[in-house]
């Protein structure tokens, strides 16, 4: 992958975050532009997704375990309630696919990504040495989905209208410039 096809793909799935915050519907955006000339496929996009998630979530993680030393159950059940309110649009779309997948291969990568979401849970809160980490870690999703309500409102964004391509400009110095001019 060139430099510049990293860097489109970035912003390609920004721009389906983005949509899916906002829209919070569950589905997933694959008619925005550049998605269909940027990922393969629905489980290409999926998985750039849930990526997304889990890096977030291990990043959530490791900041509440600073916050919270002395309970790391606690600070895992928080690490994944702000993972979620910050990624409430993408969580939707992974919900529903695991929900509903469309193909056998999508339901398999989709249970194998949360297996691994559930075993950084299991072991970051202590609770994964034994051996039982999926299942432990299943059980403080849960937890944290039972405290936690998935949909609140959309976040109000500014009118992007006026706001200038900042993607069109060739440099950095150019992009600030049309930002703050913006």
């Amino acid at each position: 992958m060139t430099w510049a096809a990293f860097h489109r793909r970035g912003e390609v799935l920004r721009a389906v975050v983005d949509h899916a915050d906002a829209h919070r519907d569950g589905a997933l955006p694959t008619h925005l532009p550049g998605v269909a000339e940027t990922f393969a496929d629905d489980l290409d996009l999926l998985a750039a997704l849930q990526l997304r998630w889990h890096t977030r979530l291990a990043g959530r993680i490791e900041r509440a375990l600073l916050d919270q030393p002395a309970d790391p159950e606690s600070a895992v059940l928080t690490a994944w309630r702000s993972t979620a309110s910050e990624l409430a649009g993408v969580r939707m779309v992974l919900d529903r696919a695991v929900a509903d997948p469309a193909t056998d291969e999508l339901a398999t990568a989709l249970h194998r990504a949360q297996e691994k979401d559930w075993a950084l849970m299991a072991s970051m809160a202590g609770a994964g040495a034994d051996g039982d980490a999926v299942r432990l870690g299943r059980a403080f999703e849960q937890r944290a989905r039972d405290g936690h309500d998935l949909t609140p409102a959309p976040r109000h964004r500014a009118d992007t209208a006026d706001v200038p391509d900042v993607t069109a400009s060739g440099s950095l110095l150019g992009r600030l410039r049309a930002v703050l001019a913006a």
